[in-house]
């Protein structure tokens, strides 16, 4: 079993947003004293690290972001009008996809609802209405292959089944 500062930071990078010690110890399955003692640990490992990476304390919570000594880096990896969280939703709709946007909101949170959307407009992926709900089937389409230089994803599925 990995300690609980590791668990937090797999926590932290997946949900890529800032998260409140009351959220981590819910994900965490632990007590918000046991989150604060194992972010300390964590914050301490990444200080002490030469990483891209560090721990920070924001406004809105607790993050795994990119040191700000490689944000020009970034700028030109990444594209320009993709903001990272959009990225990470673009990435799991990837990875998972197709899914529905029910199934998308519970792995990155509610700010996925505008990311789909800027990622519709920029043609990265396509949104179908499910023929038995009122959520979407998202999936990547060509743009996103082409511009990625992705020809096939572990395990894609071309079209989701319906019932």
């Amino acid at each position: 079993m990995p300690r609980l500062a590791t668990k937090i930071e797999a926590i932290l990078y997946l949900k890529g947003q800032p998260l409140s010690i009351a959220a981590i110890a819910e994900y965490a399955e632990c007590s918000k004293a046991e989150v604060s003692e194992a972010l300390l640990e964590l914050m301490a490992d990444y200080a002490h690290r030469d990483s891209a990476l560090e721990v920070v304390e924001t406004p809105e919570g607790y993050c795994l972001q990119l040191r700000t000594s490689f944000q020009s880096l970034m700028q030109n990896l990444i594209p320009s009008e993709l903001g990272v969280g959009a990225l990470r939703t673009l990435a799991a709709i990837a990875l998972k996809g197709p899914l529905t946007q029910t199934e998308l909101v519970d792995l990155r949170g509610s700010g996925a609802y505008q990311q789909v959307q800027e990622l519709v407009e920029l043609g990265y992926i396509r949104k179908r209405r499910q023929a038995d709900s009122r959520s979407y089937w998202l999936q990547v389409t060509d743009k996103f292959h082409q511009y990625f230089q992705v020809d096939r994803l572990p395990q894609q599925v071309d079209e989701p089944t319906q019932a």
